[in-house]
């Protein structure tokens, strides 16, 4: 009995012992050198695996920055400007610095100005809502209001509004990782600036019907009436397929196109009231008028007399 058990355990032993070194010479053959600049590099970054950098995750990401010689083209949103620097430093490259941007919400069909025309019953996602009909309202274009887009966002940037329907952005949480852009079937999220004080001007409408119709689905939508594009003194707003798109680039934020859009479809936000100013009628001015040529011409008829 004892000697079974010894030449068990012997078995076992010689058994490990020869997997041990297997494994060690397959290791040794097929060993893969990783530069330890790599796991600096990782270091630096967020560590929030968000892909909103194109690469799936960070490490990906931090080999792709090691392995490439011009890093202009590579960013990280969610790090910003200030990582990127510390990147850069480390691995002695240079970085293009970018301008901050933030997603914006290009729908404003909340349950008051676009009626549901229609109920769906089935599983609550904008994917297949998206897949098996137009969706609950008139509007072909607008938010589906099922929320994939809260759902993707790892930073708790976004909430659905219970009384609009529609997702907010907490514009001081969101990263610009864009996952909530790539989640949306359509397409109604968009990046742009951030800007000083957050200061953004946006169509919020992607309807493309022509004017009667979009405006009967939505009360906000835009009808590609051109007026906001005739008043740009930029040239920042353009007309295509019957809709307004106003370009970040070229917008300098004069709110010209808010003023003269007649449905209200053009968002602008964080920005002061404006002032209102003075109109003095026209009676007044007339009045004033005639005072004064009544007092001319009495001082004329003194003058004379004496």
């Amino acid at each position: 009995m004892t000697d079974s058990v010894l030449h068990s355990v012997l078995l076992l032993v010689s058994l490990g012992t020869i997997a041990a070194v297997v494994l060690y010479l397959v290791s040794k053959k097929f060993y893969v050198y990783e530069n330890p600049l790599i796991a600096e590099v990782d270091e630096l970054l967020p560590g929030a695996n968000c892909a909103g950098c194109g690469s799936p995750g960070c490490k990906s990401f931090a080999d792709k920055l090691v392995n490439t010689e011009d890093i202009s083209e590579l960013f990280c949103p969610v790090g910003g400007n200030d990582v990127m620097k510390l990147i850069a430093a480390k691995l002695g490259k240079e970085v293009a610095e970018k301008d901050p941007t933030v997603a914006v919400l290009r729908c404003q069909g909340s349950c008051e100005v676009r009626p549901k025309t229609t109920e769906y019953q089935g599983p609550r996602t904008c994917a297949i809502s998206a897949m098996v009909y137009g969706g609950e309202t008139d509007c072909q274009y607008g938010c589906l209001g099922d929320g994939d887009c809260v759902k993707v966002c790892k930073f708790d940037a976004m909430f659905m509004d219970e009384s609009t329907g529609l997702p907010v952005i907490i514009t001081d949480k969101c990263t610009s990782c864009g996952a909530c852009v790539e989640e949306c079937p359509r397409d109604i999220i968009e990046m742009r600036p951030r800007n000083k004080r957050d200061l953004k001007i946006f169509v919020g409408c992607l309807n493309e019907d022509k004017g009667g119709i979009a405006k009967k689905s939505c009360s906000v939508a835009c009808i590609g009436c051109s007026k906001c594009e005739d008043i740009c003194p930029k040239d920042a707003v353009i007309m295509v397929n019957n809709l307004a798109y106003i370009d970040p680039a070229l917008c300098t934020l004069c709110r010209k196109c808010v003023e003269v859009c007649p449905t209200h479809s053009i968002i602008e936000t964080n920005f002061p009231p404006k002032k209102e100013k003075k109109v003095v009628e026209k009676k007044e001015v007339e009045k004033v008028a005639v005072v004064k040529e009544a007092v001319i011409a009495e001082s004329k008829i003194i003058k004379t007399d004496a």
